[in-house]
């Protein structure tokens, strides 16, 4: 037997299905392909929403503070006049 070092995700593969990671060790092909690939599909786009979604509510935090700013030397303008 050749020593091979195991990777992270093997070790959960074998966490999450003893009978399936011995399966993939030994050669056999994973079953439900399509559905691992659907599935990485799905979570690589949900991880660019969320991204995305962070990236706006950074923009709506900055517009914001800019608002407040413009407002803050806008009404300064007023009084001093």
């Amino acid at each position: 037997m050749s020593e091979r070092t195991l990777r992270a995700s093997e070790i959960a593969h074998f966490l999450y299905c003893r009978r399936a990671w011995g399966y993939a060790r030994q050669g056999y092909p994973r079953s439900e392909v399509e559905r691992l690939e659907a599935g990485e599909t799905f979570h690589g786009r949900h991880g660019r929403g969320v991204l995305a979604a962070g990236c706006l509510r950074t923009l709506g935090y900055v517009l914001v503070l800019a608002a407040v700013v413009v407002l803050a030397v806008h009404l300064t303008s007023l009084v001093l006049g």
